[in-house]
């Protein structure tokens, strides 16, 4: 008798996107000359950069040509492109990050839920509420929890993050094993200070645990003392690996690449308590389940690098985040505490009421889908979350329909 993983049971109900999705196509059903704007779920909406544009056409036309084709590539990722990424996105802001140490794959949200695979399942494992929901899946299907209790799974040691911590957790009062930890925040926006994240660094070393740290956002980030990767501050080699995205930093969303960062120096122990590198597990995992991403899409990332590319997406960005300070402005108008829309591309809306009862009411009254807070942990409830990924004048026209569907 072939048997279930009894684990996968006890997820909740429903996942928060495909909820979303249903509440909507019954809306649309019910409504279907309304338009919709979107401001929930967190996909892009403005084309790709030219620059990625034109490498995606070269990469293709060389896979045309028997002498230029490319067949089975490297697991970890061409040399261009990890040899980019480490000049670019680290040494160049001073922290210290080799070729070898970066793996590319097909996205964060792969990489955040497949990194626990290399834990011992009795890990203890602390998480922000609320938070991006495939940290807390993945973790409940490796079977690292109880069933849920009031929205919260026994197990997880929760770190809550509100309004009176600036949505930034404190460290944990009981001892933790692996930290999640997402700045610029996902889903409130809210960024983590120099100071902040070295007490992290801090605790994970004196601790011996190990962060994983989700920078899928850090190309929002426009203040120059914020940092942008947790390698920036002294130590974090030894306790933290990263992960960042190419989906929202050029609109990569439909083409699929990422990258993780295992440093060498990254430690975890065994049963006898000797140190085990992380690079080296996660090399063994990655290569094993995990075939690469395409040539051509590899030579789009690499096209980020190039100075037309930075550019064209730092006016892409900019765009977003335009858009963002103006959700959160017009928010504050309104009457409402915002987080986030500043450094990042969400802004986090204190609702003044159930979070599914504003979500309603956004998308009865006014035809605007945004994200209930709820679906992201219990410190969610009575929020929302606003997305900037839309264009200038589907944001303008959101707000102006909130304004009236709130009078």
């Amino acid at each position: 008798m072939i048997r279930i993983n009894p684990h996968y049971p006890k997820l909740q109900a429903s996942y928060l996107f495909a909820d979303i999705a249903r509440r909507v196509s019954a809306f649309q059903q019910q409504h279907p000359d309304k338009h919709l704007i979107r401001l929930g779920i967190g996909d892009v909406t403005q084309p790709l950069p030219p620059a990625c544009i034109a490498a995606l056409h070269q990469a293709t036309d060389e896979m045309a040509n028997a002498a230029s084709f490319r067949g089975y590539g490297p697991e970890q990722g061409y040399d261009f492109l990890r040899e980019a990424i480490a000049t670019h996105d680290f040494q160049a802001r001073g922290a210290q990050v080799d070729a070898d140490e970066i793996f590319v794959s097909d996205g964060a949200k792969s990489d955040t839920g497949n990194i626990q695979e290399i834990f011992a399942q009795d890990v203890r494992v602390a998480i922000p509420d609320p938070v991006y929901p495939v940290y807390v899946d993945t973790n409940v299907m490796a079977g690292r929890t109880d069933a849920a209790v009031d929205g919260r799974y026994p197990g997880f040691v929760y770190l809550d993050s509100t309004a009176a911590n600036g949505y930034v957790p404190a460290l944990p009062s009981e001892p933790v094993d692996l930290i999640y930890l997402c700045f610029p925040n996902n889903p409130t926006g809210a960024t983590a200070t120099r100071a902040q994240l070295a007490a992290w660094v801090d605790y994970a070393r004196q601790n011996r645990a190990l962060i994983l740290f989700d920078a899928a956002y850090e190309a929002f980030i426009r203040d120059p003392e914020l940092p942008h990767s947790i390698y920036e501050i002294p130590g974090a080699r030894e306790v933290a690996i990263e992960f960042r995205s190419y989906s929202k930093t050029a609109g990569f969303t439909g083409l699929r690449c990422a990258y993780t960062v295992v440093p060498k120096e990254c430690m975890a122990w065994d049963d006898s308590g000797q140190p085990v590198a992380l690079h080296a597990l996660w090399m063994r995992r990655h290569t094993t389940k995990f075939n690469g991403v395409s040539y051509p899409v590899q030579r789009a990332a690499e096209a980020v690098y190039s100075a037309e590319g930075q550019q064209q997406v730092r006016a892409l960005i900019d765009g977003y985040l335009d858009n963002a300070r103006t959700i959160r402005r017009a928010f504050e108008a309104m009457g409402f505490a915002c987080t986030g829309g500043e450094n990042a591309p969400y802004v986090w809306i204190d609702a003044q009421r159930d979070a599914w009862a504003f979500f309603d009411l956004l998308l009865h009254r006014a035809g605007v889908v945004c994200t209930p807070g709820v679906g992201f942990g219990r410190c969610g409830q009575q929020h929302v979350r606003i997305s900037a990924f839309n264009s200038a004048e589907n944001v303008a026209n959101a707000l102006q329909r909130i304004r009236q569907a709130l009078q």
